[in-house]
Protein backbone atom coordinates (compact mmCIF):
# COMPACT_ATOMS: atom_id res chain seq x y z
CA UNK A 1 0.00 0.00 0.00
CA UNK A 2 0.80 3.67 -0.78
CA UNK A 3 0.35 6.22 1.13
CA UNK A 4 1.50 10.16 0.06
CA UNK A 5 0.97 13.25 2.37
CA UNK A 6 1.25 16.36 1.86
CA UNK A 7 2.26 18.01 5.18
CA UNK A 8 1.39 22.35 5.27
CA UNK A 9 4.70 24.01 6.69
CA UNK A 10 4.87 28.04 6.97
CA UNK A 11 5.15 28.60 10.46
CA UNK A 12 6.60 27.25 13.54
CA UNK A 13 7.64 22.97 13.52
CA UNK A 14 3.35 21.91 14.74
CA UNK A 15 2.38 20.73 11.51
CA UNK A 16 5.08 18.50 10.80
CA UNK A 17 5.36 17.07 14.33
CA UNK A 18 1.47 16.40 14.02
CA UNK A 19 1.70 14.65 10.89
CA UNK A 20 4.94 12.61 11.54
CA UNK A 21 3.18 11.49 14.79
CA UNK A 22 0.18 9.97 12.44
CA UNK A 23 2.90 8.29 9.88
CA UNK A 24 4.17 6.47 12.39
CA UNK A 25 1.16 5.44 14.28
CA UNK A 26 -0.14 4.20 10.63
CA UNK A 27 2.93 2.36 9.66
CA UNK A 28 2.90 0.43 13.24
CA UNK A 29 -1.24 -0.26 12.57
CA UNK A 30 -1.48 -0.87 9.12
CA UNK A 31 0.34 -3.43 7.21
CA UNK A 32 2.55 -3.16 4.31
CA UNK A 33 2.05 0.49 3.88
CA UNK A 34 5.09 2.80 2.49
CA UNK A 35 4.50 6.68 3.57
CA UNK A 36 5.79 9.02 0.76
CA UNK A 37 6.05 12.19 2.72
CA UNK A 38 6.27 16.15 1.21
CA UNK A 39 6.95 19.30 3.08
CA UNK A 40 8.41 22.14 3.34
CA UNK A 41 9.69 22.07 6.78
CA UNK A 42 12.91 23.55 7.32
CA UNK A 43 13.35 20.97 10.85
CA UNK A 44 12.38 18.04 9.02
CA UNK A 45 15.79 16.04 8.71
CA UNK A 46 16.09 17.05 12.58
CA UNK A 47 13.22 14.12 13.58
CA UNK A 48 13.60 10.53 13.57
CA UNK A 49 12.06 8.61 10.66
CA UNK A 50 10.74 5.66 11.40
CA UNK A 51 11.11 2.96 8.97
CA UNK A 52 9.14 2.80 5.87
CA UNK A 53 8.59 6.23 5.70
CA UNK A 54 10.71 8.93 3.07
CA UNK A 55 9.98 12.25 2.35
CA UNK A 56 10.71 14.92 -0.55
CA UNK A 57 12.01 18.24 0.76
CA UNK A 58 9.92 21.08 -0.55
CA UNK A 59 11.75 24.86 -1.21
CA UNK A 60 11.09 26.33 2.16
CA UNK A 61 7.83 29.56 2.14
CA UNK A 62 7.65 31.67 5.35
CA UNK A 63 4.66 32.81 6.62
CA UNK A 64 5.92 35.23 9.25
CA UNK A 65 4.28 37.16 11.93
CA UNK A 66 2.62 39.38 9.48
CA UNK A 67 1.08 36.72 7.77
CA UNK A 68 2.26 37.52 4.40
CA UNK A 69 4.00 34.66 2.50
CA UNK A 70 8.12 34.95 1.50
CA UNK A 71 10.31 32.78 0.41
CA UNK A 72 12.69 31.81 3.24
CA UNK A 73 16.25 30.85 1.74
CA UNK A 74 16.26 30.70 -1.94
CA UNK A 75 16.90 33.89 -3.69
CA UNK A 76 13.34 33.63 -6.02
CA UNK A 77 10.13 35.12 -5.63
CA UNK A 78 7.06 33.31 -4.10
CA UNK A 79 5.13 32.86 -7.59
CA UNK A 80 8.30 30.84 -8.81
CA UNK A 81 8.83 28.55 -5.37
CA UNK A 82 5.57 28.04 -5.28
CA UNK A 83 5.39 26.95 -8.91
CA UNK A 84 8.70 24.83 -8.31
CA UNK A 85 7.19 23.46 -5.12
CA UNK A 86 3.61 22.59 -7.26
CA UNK A 87 5.27 20.85 -9.93
CA UNK A 88 7.57 18.98 -7.70
CA UNK A 89 4.38 17.38 -6.03
CA UNK A 90 2.56 16.48 -9.25
CA UNK A 91 5.84 14.67 -10.66
CA UNK A 92 6.07 12.71 -7.29
CA UNK A 93 2.65 11.94 -7.15
CA UNK A 94 2.82 10.62 -10.86
CA UNK A 95 5.37 8.83 -9.78
CA UNK A 96 4.64 7.05 -6.68
CA UNK A 97 0.85 6.15 -7.54
CA UNK A 98 -0.24 6.72 -3.90
CA UNK A 99 -3.09 4.73 -3.39
CA UNK A 100 -4.10 7.20 -0.96
CA UNK A 101 -3.31 10.90 -0.44
CA UNK A 102 -3.24 12.55 2.85
CA UNK A 103 -3.73 16.20 2.96
CA UNK A 104 -2.64 18.75 5.72
CA UNK A 105 -4.20 21.88 6.22
CA UNK A 106 -5.80 23.13 3.36
CA UNK A 107 -7.46 21.61 0.39
CA UNK A 108 -5.94 22.78 -2.18
CA UNK A 109 -2.16 22.99 -0.73
CA UNK A 110 -0.12 26.28 0.07
CA UNK A 111 -1.43 29.06 -2.54
CA UNK A 112 -3.49 26.29 -4.36
CA UNK A 113 0.01 24.17 -4.66
CA UNK A 114 -1.95 21.07 -4.85
CA UNK A 115 -4.47 21.75 -7.60
CA UNK A 116 -2.88 20.48 -10.69
CA UNK A 117 -2.11 17.10 -8.37
CA UNK A 118 -6.08 16.97 -7.68
CA UNK A 119 -6.96 17.06 -11.23
CA UNK A 120 -4.13 14.90 -12.05
CA UNK A 121 -5.35 11.90 -9.51
CA UNK A 122 -8.91 12.61 -10.45
CA UNK A 123 -7.82 11.96 -14.06
CA UNK A 124 -5.05 9.30 -14.14
CA UNK A 125 -5.73 7.90 -10.70
CA UNK A 126 -9.30 7.20 -10.42
CA UNK A 127 -9.22 4.83 -7.55
CA UNK A 128 -6.97 7.12 -5.38
CA UNK A 129 -8.71 8.22 -2.45
CA UNK A 130 -8.60 11.96 -0.91
CA UNK A 131 -8.51 12.49 2.54
CA UNK A 132 -8.34 15.84 4.13
CA UNK A 133 -6.66 16.04 7.72
CA UNK A 134 -7.77 19.21 9.93
CA UNK A 135 -6.83 20.23 13.29
CA UNK A 136 -9.56 20.97 15.72
CA UNK A 137 -9.73 24.98 15.48
CA UNK A 138 -8.30 27.02 12.23
CA UNK A 139 -8.89 30.21 13.56
CA UNK A 140 -11.86 32.32 14.56
CA UNK A 141 -15.25 31.23 12.51
CA UNK A 142 -15.62 34.79 10.70
CA UNK A 143 -12.66 34.67 9.34
CA UNK A 144 -12.12 30.85 8.28
CA UNK A 145 -15.88 30.88 6.83
CA UNK A 146 -14.95 33.88 4.81
CA UNK A 147 -11.64 32.24 3.61
CA UNK A 148 -13.02 28.69 2.79
CA UNK A 149 -16.18 30.68 0.51
CA UNK A 150 -13.91 32.66 -1.15
CA UNK A 151 -11.07 29.87 -1.93
CA UNK A 152 -14.26 27.33 -2.65
CA UNK A 153 -12.32 24.68 0.13
CA UNK A 154 -16.09 23.86 0.51
CA UNK A 155 -16.87 22.88 -3.20
CA UNK A 156 -13.33 21.29 -3.03
CA UNK A 157 -14.28 18.70 -0.11
CA UNK A 158 -17.14 18.23 -1.71
CA UNK A 159 -16.06 17.14 -5.11
CA UNK A 160 -12.83 15.38 -4.51
CA UNK A 161 -12.62 14.51 -0.90
CA UNK A 162 -14.18 11.16 0.00
CA UNK A 163 -13.26 12.02 3.89
CA UNK A 164 -12.09 14.88 6.30
CA UNK A 165 -10.33 14.24 9.60
CA UNK A 166 -10.56 16.73 11.85
CA UNK A 167 -8.39 16.12 15.66
CA UNK A 168 -10.59 17.38 18.20
CA UNK A 169 -13.81 17.13 19.83
CA UNK A 170 -17.06 19.10 19.46
CA UNK A 171 -16.92 19.23 23.62
CA UNK A 172 -13.78 21.90 22.79
CA UNK A 173 -15.08 23.61 19.20
CA UNK A 174 -17.52 22.13 17.17
CA UNK A 175 -16.04 22.11 14.07
CA UNK A 176 -18.96 21.61 11.67
CA UNK A 177 -21.45 23.57 13.76
CA UNK A 178 -18.93 26.57 14.20
CA UNK A 179 -17.52 26.93 10.88
CA UNK A 180 -21.22 26.45 9.38
CA UNK A 181 -20.37 23.54 6.71
CA UNK A 182 -23.10 22.34 4.38
CA UNK A 183 -24.82 19.08 4.86
CA UNK A 184 -22.79 17.87 1.87
CA UNK A 185 -19.17 19.00 3.53
CA UNK A 186 -20.39 17.68 7.37
CA UNK A 187 -21.37 14.23 5.99
CA UNK A 188 -18.06 13.83 5.28
CA UNK A 189 -16.14 15.19 8.58
CA UNK A 190 -15.17 12.62 11.61
CA UNK A 191 -14.15 14.91 14.81
CA UNK A 192 -11.75 11.70 16.07
CA UNK A 193 -10.77 13.32 19.59
CA UNK A 194 -6.89 14.56 20.16
CA UNK A 195 -3.76 13.17 19.82
CA UNK A 196 -2.90 11.34 22.58
CA UNK A 197 1.09 11.59 22.89
CA UNK A 198 2.88 8.23 23.28
CA UNK A 199 6.34 8.27 25.44
CA UNK A 200 8.86 6.25 24.18
CA UNK A 201 12.14 7.87 25.54
CA UNK A 202 14.34 6.51 28.43
CA UNK A 203 14.32 9.81 30.21
CA UNK A 204 17.27 7.96 32.80
CA UNK A 205 20.10 10.17 31.12
CA UNK A 206 18.26 13.43 30.38
CA UNK A 207 16.73 13.22 34.07
CA UNK A 208 20.53 12.34 35.48
CA UNK A 209 22.05 15.70 33.86
CA UNK A 210 19.65 17.85 34.68
CA UNK A 211 20.82 16.84 38.48
CA UNK A 212 17.85 17.53 40.40
CA UNK A 213 17.79 17.18 43.71
CA UNK A 214 14.15 15.38 45.91
CA UNK A 215 13.24 18.81 46.98
CA UNK A 216 13.47 20.47 43.81
CA UNK A 217 11.05 21.64 41.68
CA UNK A 218 11.30 21.68 37.62
CA UNK A 219 9.18 24.47 35.58
CA UNK A 220 9.50 23.36 31.86
CA UNK A 221 9.50 26.71 29.56
CA UNK A 222 8.67 25.87 25.47
CA UNK A 223 7.37 28.26 22.80
CA UNK A 224 6.80 25.57 20.37
CA UNK A 225 8.81 26.23 17.26
CA UNK A 226 9.95 29.70 18.81
CA UNK A 227 9.39 32.03 15.89
CA UNK A 228 7.07 34.26 17.94
CA UNK A 229 8.09 32.73 21.52
CA UNK A 230 10.99 35.49 22.61
CA UNK A 231 7.95 37.56 24.67
CA UNK A 232 7.13 34.32 26.56
CA UNK A 233 10.66 33.21 27.50
CA UNK A 234 12.38 36.56 28.33
CA UNK A 235 9.07 37.32 30.44
CA UNK A 236 9.87 33.98 32.50
CA UNK A 237 13.76 34.88 32.83
CA UNK A 238 13.07 38.20 34.12
CA UNK A 239 10.63 36.71 37.04
CA UNK A 240 13.60 34.65 38.00
CA UNK A 241 14.50 37.80 40.01
CA UNK A 242 11.63 37.59 41.66
CA UNK A 243 12.65 33.88 43.07
CA UNK A 244 13.53 33.78 46.90
CA UNK A 245 16.78 33.37 47.48
CA UNK A 246 15.92 29.81 49.21
CA UNK A 247 14.05 28.40 46.76
CA UNK A 248 13.90 24.67 45.32
CA UNK A 249 12.99 25.63 41.24
CA UNK A 250 15.24 24.79 38.31
CA UNK A 251 14.25 25.58 34.74
CA UNK A 252 14.24 24.48 31.38
CA UNK A 253 13.93 26.24 28.15
CA UNK A 254 13.58 25.02 25.12
CA UNK A 255 14.10 28.45 23.12
CA UNK A 256 12.53 26.52 19.74
CA UNK A 257 14.65 26.49 16.68
CA UNK A 258 12.76 29.26 14.43
CA UNK A 259 13.35 31.86 17.09
CA UNK A 260 15.68 34.52 15.70
CA UNK A 261 19.34 33.85 16.29
CA UNK A 262 19.62 37.72 17.91
CA UNK A 263 16.46 36.78 20.21
CA UNK A 264 18.39 33.22 21.50
CA UNK A 265 21.77 35.02 21.96
CA UNK A 266 19.36 37.32 24.43
CA UNK A 267 17.64 34.57 25.66
CA UNK A 268 21.28 32.91 26.39
CA UNK A 269 22.81 35.76 28.18
CA UNK A 270 20.08 36.34 30.51
CA UNK A 271 20.40 32.56 31.17
CA UNK A 272 23.86 32.58 32.25
CA UNK A 273 23.32 34.72 35.48
CA UNK A 274 21.48 31.89 36.74
CA UNK A 275 23.02 28.44 37.49
CA UNK A 276 19.14 26.68 37.73
CA UNK A 277 18.61 27.38 34.51
CA UNK A 278 19.33 25.18 31.62
CA UNK A 279 18.53 26.78 27.89
CA UNK A 280 18.90 25.17 24.60
CA UNK A 281 17.30 25.77 20.81
CA UNK A 282 15.34 22.29 20.42
CA UNK A 283 15.15 18.44 21.52
CA UNK A 284 13.21 15.67 20.02
CA UNK A 285 13.10 14.46 23.96
CA UNK A 286 10.60 17.57 25.09
CA UNK A 287 8.11 14.67 26.44
CA UNK A 288 10.80 13.44 29.19
CA UNK A 289 11.03 17.28 30.20
CA UNK A 290 7.38 17.45 30.35
CA UNK A 291 6.81 14.23 31.99
CA UNK A 292 9.31 15.09 35.06
CA UNK A 293 8.03 18.95 35.18
CA UNK A 294 5.97 20.23 38.00
CA UNK A 295 4.52 22.78 35.55
CA UNK A 296 4.97 23.60 32.06
CA UNK A 297 4.79 26.81 30.97
CA UNK A 298 4.49 27.24 26.86
CA UNK A 299 2.43 28.83 23.88
CA UNK A 300 -1.16 27.35 23.00
CA UNK A 301 -0.32 25.20 19.65
CA UNK A 302 -1.57 22.22 18.96
CA UNK A 303 0.69 19.45 19.94
CA UNK A 304 1.95 21.49 22.87
CA UNK A 305 -1.52 21.04 25.07
CA UNK A 306 -2.01 17.36 23.34
CA UNK A 307 1.26 17.00 25.66
CA UNK A 308 0.11 18.33 28.13
CA UNK A 309 -3.80 16.67 28.24
CA UNK A 310 -1.61 13.15 27.65
CA UNK A 311 0.80 13.70 30.48
CA UNK A 312 -2.24 15.54 32.76
CA UNK A 313 0.18 18.02 33.51
CA UNK A 314 -0.21 21.83 35.22
CA UNK A 315 -0.02 23.83 32.24
CA UNK A 316 0.66 28.07 32.43
CA UNK A 317 -0.70 28.78 28.30
CA UNK A 318 -0.02 32.40 26.74
CA UNK A 319 -1.32 31.40 23.65
CA UNK A 320 -0.37 33.51 20.29
CA UNK A 321 -3.51 35.91 19.36
CA UNK A 322 -1.97 36.96 15.90
CA UNK A 323 -2.30 36.28 13.11
CA UNK A 324 -4.43 33.75 13.49
CA UNK A 325 -6.95 33.44 16.93
CA UNK A 326 -6.55 29.79 16.62
CA UNK A 327 -4.13 28.95 19.60
CA UNK A 328 -6.42 31.77 21.50
CA UNK A 329 -9.45 30.39 21.33
CA UNK A 330 -7.98 26.70 22.17
CA UNK A 331 -6.17 27.81 25.45
CA UNK A 332 -9.75 29.69 26.43
CA UNK A 333 -11.53 26.24 25.76
CA UNK A 334 -9.49 24.15 27.91
CA UNK A 335 -8.84 26.59 30.49
CA UNK A 336 -12.71 26.57 30.95
CA UNK A 337 -12.97 23.20 31.16
CA UNK A 338 -10.24 23.16 33.68
CA UNK A 339 -7.49 21.26 31.69
CA UNK A 340 -4.79 24.27 31.93
CA UNK A 341 -4.49 27.92 33.22
CA UNK A 342 -4.38 30.65 30.70
CA UNK A 343 -2.77 34.16 30.72
CA UNK A 344 -4.08 36.67 27.85
CA UNK A 345 -0.46 38.14 25.96
CA UNK A 346 -2.30 41.57 26.97
CA UNK A 347 -1.96 40.80 30.94
CA UNK A 348 1.31 38.33 30.66
CA UNK A 349 4.20 40.60 32.95
CA UNK A 350 7.08 38.91 35.14
CA UNK A 351 5.25 39.37 38.47
CA UNK A 352 1.48 37.73 37.00
CA UNK A 353 3.68 34.65 34.94
CA UNK A 354 5.69 33.97 38.55
CA UNK A 355 2.55 34.61 40.93
CA UNK A 356 0.79 31.55 38.28
CA UNK A 357 4.05 29.87 38.58
CA UNK A 358 3.93 29.65 42.33
CA UNK A 359 0.25 28.83 42.79
CA UNK A 360 0.37 25.72 40.58
CA UNK A 361 3.64 24.90 42.67
CA UNK A 362 2.40 25.43 45.81
CA UNK A 363 -1.01 23.33 44.71
CA UNK A 364 0.15 19.46 46.16
CA UNK A 365 -3.32 18.54 44.69
CA UNK A 366 -3.49 16.13 41.59
CA UNK A 367 -4.65 17.20 38.60
CA UNK A 368 -7.62 15.39 37.54
CA UNK A 369 -7.55 12.83 34.80
CA UNK A 370 -7.97 14.61 31.50
CA UNK A 371 -11.64 14.47 30.81
CA UNK A 372 -11.25 14.64 26.90
CA UNK A 373 -11.03 12.21 23.91
CA UNK A 374 -7.65 11.56 23.20
CA UNK A 375 -7.89 8.68 20.59
CA UNK A 376 -7.53 10.26 17.42
CA UNK A 377 -4.62 8.33 16.14
CA UNK A 378 -6.31 4.73 16.53
CA UNK A 379 -9.43 6.55 14.65
CA UNK A 380 -7.24 8.09 11.79
CA UNK A 381 -5.83 4.73 11.14
CA UNK A 382 -9.10 2.60 11.25
CA UNK A 383 -10.56 5.13 8.98
CA UNK A 384 -7.53 5.19 6.81
CA UNK A 385 -7.23 1.16 6.48
CA UNK A 386 -11.03 1.08 5.41
CA UNK A 387 -10.64 3.54 2.62
CA UNK A 388 -7.10 1.21 1.55
CA UNK A 389 -9.28 -1.32 1.42
CA UNK A 390 -11.98 0.14 -0.36
CA UNK A 391 -9.22 1.37 -2.27
CA UNK A 392 -8.05 -2.09 -3.34
CA UNK A 393 -11.52 -3.42 -4.08
CA UNK A 394 -12.29 -0.60 -6.57
CA UNK A 395 -9.19 -0.99 -8.39
CA UNK A 396 -9.65 -4.82 -8.53
CA UNK A 397 -12.87 -4.23 -9.90
CA UNK A 398 -11.76 -2.06 -12.37
CA UNK A 399 -8.82 -4.11 -13.50
CA UNK A 400 -11.69 -6.77 -13.99
CA UNK A 401 -13.78 -4.71 -16.09
CA UNK A 402 -10.89 -3.65 -18.14
CA UNK A 403 -9.52 -7.57 -18.58
CA UNK A 404 -12.67 -8.44 -19.92
CA UNK A 405 -12.94 -5.34 -22.39
CA UNK A 406 -9.33 -5.99 -23.52
CA UNK A 407 -10.53 -9.87 -23.57
CA UNK A 408 -13.50 -9.28 -25.81
CA UNK A 409 -11.41 -6.88 -28.35
CA UNK A 410 -9.15 -9.17 -29.08
CA UNK A 411 -11.49 -12.40 -29.52
CA UNK A 412 -13.08 -10.21 -31.83
CA UNK A 413 -10.14 -9.23 -33.81
CA UNK A 414 -8.99 -12.96 -33.85
CA UNK A 415 -12.91 -13.88 -35.08
CA UNK A 416 -12.70 -11.14 -37.90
Amino acid sequence: MRLMVYSHDTFGLGNIRRMLSICEYLLESIPDVSILLVSGSPMLHSFRIPAGLDYIKLPCINRGYSGNLSTKYLGTQVDETVKLRTDIILAATANFKPNLFLVDKKPYGLDRELKPTIDYIKRFLPHTKLVLLLRDILDCPEVTIEEWQKQEYYTAIQWFYDKVLVVGTPEVFDFCQEYKCPPTVASKIQQCGYIRKKFKENPNDILHKLALEPQEKLVLVTPGGGEDGYQLVNTYLSGLALLPATHHIKSVVIAGPEMPQFHKQALYQIAEQYSHVQICEFTEQLSVYMKRANVVICMGGYNTLCEVISLNKKAIVVPRIYPVAEQYIRAERMANLGLVKMIHPHSLTSENLMRSVFRELDNTQECQPPSIDLNALPRISQCIEMLLYNQVVDSKQYLTKETQWLTTTILKSVIY
